[in-house]
């Protein structure tokens, strides 16, 4: 199934299921959906961050957390984000709930991220094999860095990748 075919879980601001739509549609729409987003850091406390690949239907060449998407249906949000962190990073690890947060983001060429978004985070402390047509490009940093570049410079960024940052620093310590 192409990405953009795929189903998304439809929820109110309660995170209940009220329904499946094609992912391509919900982001037209803006219809609220389920989603999830993972932050893994390593020993020095660093966060591993991924440059999204050009071909991606939306916001194509910018950074973001270490990988997102969507549960399918059926699929518990933490199983969605083992799932997807294996396929966009090539990474399988530990991770652990950190809380949720709404968010609404015009991510232009007619598209709108309204999503529940579900916060996992994890330790990670190798080398990532990403698969190239996810991910351009990755690196580490200091979450200071980050702050200070997603400041100087919004429009590197992923629309959901400030408020995910913000909701990773409301959760607590890091692993």
């Amino acid at each position: 199934m192409k990405d953009a075919d795929e189903l998304v879980i439809l929820v109110d601001a309660q995170d209940t299921a009220i329904g499946v739509a094609p992912k391509l549609e919900a982001h037209r729409t803006g219809a609220l959906h389920r989603a999830f987003s993972v932050f893994l850091r390593d020993v020095e406390g660093r966060l591993l961050l991924q440059r999204r690949a050009h071909g991606k239907y939306h916001s194509g060449g910018r950074w973001a957390n270490t990988c997102c998407g969507h549960p399918r249906a059926g699929e518990s949000a933490h199983d969605a984000a083992r799932r997807r962190l294996e396929e966009e990073m090539g990474i399988d690890c530990e991770l652990a709930a950190a809380g949720s947060f709404l968010y609404r983001a015009d991510v232009g060429v007619g598209l709108v991220e309204h999503e529940l978004d579900h916060l996992f985070i994890g330790r990670f402390d190798g080398v990532p094999s990403p698969d190239v047509n996810e991910v351009v490009e990755w690196r580490w940093a200091s979450p200071r860095d980050v702050e200070l570049d997603l400041i100087a410079n919004p429009d590197r960024y992923a629309a959901w990748f400030a408020p995910a940052l913000a909701a990773l620093q409301r959760s607590g310590p890091p692993t």
